[in-house]
Formats: structure tokens, C-alpha cells, sequence
């Protein structure tokens, strides 16, 4: 009797469970309350643009379709967002940027056109011999569209080649859609802007190095503040993303999106530690810890985080280390060096503490530590390579070039 009882109670159950499917199955985020950090609160997971296709598919109706994509193109499913649009539009080629359609090339790699492998697909690369999508390349499409994961900073690739393929559908008159992502280290801006005449490919347009704006909303600002053209463009927006998000706040997937971007903690630091690579000190490069390591053989380890301790900057610690990197400056040599330790990431100013390093080392060791790039190329500015700037006075470019973007940005903001 016991037996039936059971079985009975189970069905039951099971048939109520199935009626409020969309209530428990619907996946939730538990974060710390700002007001009570020992309670949480839930929030729902972000729907990336591409998770909204099926609401946009009108915007591709019997239009040929190009893609400009990485491996970071897949949505909350971990689905590829070539395979997404190939099953559901008529996508015709791919668009490939820096580090190639797969994410695997290295830094400053030329990236070939090619066939994808899985799709059949054209490939033509937009890192190389060509930055902006040709006349012969844009008569393949009607409507190009977008869907990589930017990091946050003004000196990553991709943000510049969407900025020229936006360009080429201004000139070709074609339609260009971008599918939004998060930005990873969320929406606080802080930097100086690109000085006119140190314009580069990692620094095309006068924003700062942490811009705190999504792809979508930075296509919106270059239409409409930088490009000679205006160009037909549609932002699918994103659903519950806000502003003071960092990405493992999101529950979306992290797909490196390149090489040496392999956590979230690398992006944090690296809008501020980038600026190494204008000098002869090794970023960590083919270790575990790209962008988190600062160092070169000529540097007393211990020496240079005691002098940065003693700074007392926000929100970071700086611990000696050794370390070999395996590609770009210093292969194979011992390095010593800092690692930086974010302990507070709502405090820690990277910017600030990328330049302060810098003052510091060059300071420390005037005839080591060497400018290698005359152009200035990830600065987009010649005062931080100049003695004769202070830490103060360098601080007050930053704020400068801060508060001017930051009203610069605003119209642009597609997100609270």
C-alpha cells in the first residue's frame, strides 16, 4: 500500500513540477547585496544580442549576409554564432580580425583569407593587407553584421576594424547590425584621449584607454561623432546587463578572445599594463599571468613592489616574482618583476596605476628601461613618456581626458 502511495505522491509531483517548468528552470545569479554584503540578491543572466535572433530576424530577410566574428561569437548555449546564423539567415561570408575566425593567431599576426572549415564559408581577413572591407568583398553582402567580445579597452583591435567595416557599409551602401556583448570590466571610463597625430590602429578615435562602453554603443558613438559617413546602423541590444556589471556577473560564457586574454582578471589590468609594450619590459607574454606580470632582468623585483606599496594605490598589491616569458620581448630570459593582485576591483584605477609603474621604472632605472615605439602607439599620447611631467600633473590629464569623455559618451549609452 506504502508502494502505491509513493508512486502516486511521485506522478503527482511530477505533473506540478512540469507546469511551472519556466519557473525553475530558469537560471538565476545570486550576487552580494550592495547594502548587506553578507546577504545576496538574485538577478537574471544576461541575454546577449545573439540570443535575441529570432526577435530581429526581419532585419535579414532575403538579404545576403556577412558575418565579422571570432570564436568569442556564441551565445549563452555556447552555439557558435556562424552555426546560429547559418541555420537561420542566408549568411554568404565571414569577416575575420585580429588573432583570425578561430581566435588562434598570435598578436600582430596577419590573419589570411581562407575558407572556414566547418561552414565552407569565405573568410576574408580584415587584419593584414586589408583593415577595411574592399568594394569586391562588399559586393558578396547586403547587410554585414557583428558579433565579437571586446575587453574594454580602446587599444584592442577589434573596436578599430568595426569602426572601418562600418566605413565600408557607409561607402557601399550596405546595412551593418551589431550584436551586443557585455563589457567585461563594466562602465567606468578613465584615460586620456588620442592626441591629433598619434592616431594608429589601436587608437583611431579620441577616447580613453578604459572607454566603459559596449560594442554597440560605441558603434553608435563612432556614427555619429567620428566617421565622415554615417552608415545604416541597428544595434540589437541586450537584455539585464547594467552598467556596474563585470563579466562573471553576467552568466554568460568567457571565450578568450585572444591569446593572451585568458580570464576576466587579465582584462582588469590590461587597459592600464598595456602600455608596456611601447617599451622594452616583458607584459608577461606566454605565461600564465600576461598582463599581470611587469617585469625585465635588469629590475630588483623587491626593490620596484616596495616603491609601489609604498604609493598606496587603490585597490592593488604589487608582489615581487620571477618569471620567462615565451613570446614577444625578453623569450627565454628571467624576468623580475610585479605581479599586480587587484583587491578591490571597484577601487583599482588601472589606468592610473599603468602610468604611475611606468614613472616609477623609468625613474628608478633611466638607463634600462627604454621607449621602444616613437609613435606612441598605445598611449596615444606623448606625455607619458616625458620627463618632465610629474605623477600629479600626469594624474591630471588622466581626469581631464576622463571628464571630457565622459560627456562625449553619453548620448551613446544604450544601458543604465
Amino acid at each position: 500500500m506504502k508502494k502505491i502511495l509513493y508512486i502516486i505522491i511521485a506522478v503527482f509531483l511530477s505533473f506540478s513540477l512540469i507546469g511551472c517548468k519556466d519557473d525553475i528552470v530558469e537560471p538565476v545569479i545570486n550576487t552580494p547585496s550592495e547594502d548587506n554584503p553578507t546577504e545576496t540578491v538574485t538577478v537574471k543572466p544576461v541575454k546577449l544580442g545573439i540570443d535575441l535572433i529570432d526577435d530581429n530576424l526581419d532585419l535579414f530577410e532575403n538579404k545576403r549576409v556577412g558575418l565579422l566574428t571570432n570564436a568569442t561569437g556564441v551565445n549563452s548555449e555556447w552555439e557558435s554564432t556562424i552555426d546560429v546564423l547559418n541555420s537561420k539567415v542566408n549568411l554568404v561570408a565571414l569577416f575575420a580580425p585580429e588573432h583570425g575566425i578561430r581566435g588562434a593567431n598570435d598578436a600582430g599576426a596577419n590573419v589570411d583569407s581562407t575558407t572556414d572549415s566547418v561552414t565552407g564559408l569565405p573568410v576574408y581577413s580584415l587584419y593584414g593587407s586589408t583593415y577595411k572591407p574592399t568594394a569586391d568583398m562588399m559586393s558578396k553582402i547586403d547587410i554585414m553584421c557583428i558579433d565579437i567580445q571586446d575587453v574594454g579597452a580602446r587599444f584592442y583591435t577589434f573596436i578599430t576594424t568595426m569602426s572601418y567595416a562600418m566605413d565600408a557599409c557607409s561607402e557601399y551602401d550596405k546595412e551593418f547590425v551589431v550584436f551586443d556583448r557585455p563589457n567585461p570590466i563594466g562602465g567606468t571610463v578613465e584615460g586620456n584621449l588620442v592626441e591629433e597625430g598619434s592616431q594608429t590602429f589601436v587608437g583611431r578615435f579620441p577616447i580613453p584607454q578604459r572607454h566603459g562602453m559596449t560594442m554597440g554603443e560605441l558603434a553608435e558613438l563612432f556614427n555619429n561623432e567620428y566617421l565622415d559617413e554615417k552608415c545604416d546602423l541597428t544595434v540589437i541590444e541586450m537584455e539585464n546587463w547594467t552598467r556596474d556589471m563585470y563579466f562573471d556577473e553576467t552568466g554568460c560564457p568567457w571565450i578568450l578572445p585572444s591569446p593572451n586574454m585568458p580570464t576576466l582578471d587579465t582584462a582588469i589590468v590590461y587597459t592600464g599594463t598595456c602600455i608596456f609594450e611601447d617599451t622594452n619590459l616583458s607584459v608577461g607574454r606566454g605565461t600564465t599571468k600576461p598582463f599581470e606580470f611587469i617585469g625585465a632582468p635588469w629590475i630588483d623585483a623587491a626593490d620596484l613592489s616596495n616603491t609601489l606599496n609604498d604609493l598606496e594605490l587603490a585597490g592593488v598589491y604589487f608582489r615581487p616574482v620571477t618569471f620567462t616569458p615565451t613570446t614577444s620581448k625578453n623569450v627565454g630570459e628571467s624576468c623580475f618583476g610585479v605581479q599586480l593582485h587587484v583587491l578591490d576591483r571597484d577601487t583599482f584605477s588601472p589606468v592610473k596605476v599603468g602610468w604611475t609603474m611606468l614613472k616609477i621604472i623609468r625613474d628608478m632605472y633611466p638607463s634600462d628601461c627604454v621607449v621602444q615605439n616613437s609613435v606612441y602607439r598605445i598611449a596615444g599620447t606623448t606625455h607619458i613618456y616625458s620627463d618632465s611631467y610629474s605623477l600629479s600633473e600626469m594624474y591630471e590629464i588622466l581626469e581631464n581626458g576622463t571628464e571630457e569623455f565622459t560627456q562625449t559618451r553619453l548620448p551613446y549609452l544604450l544601458y543604465e
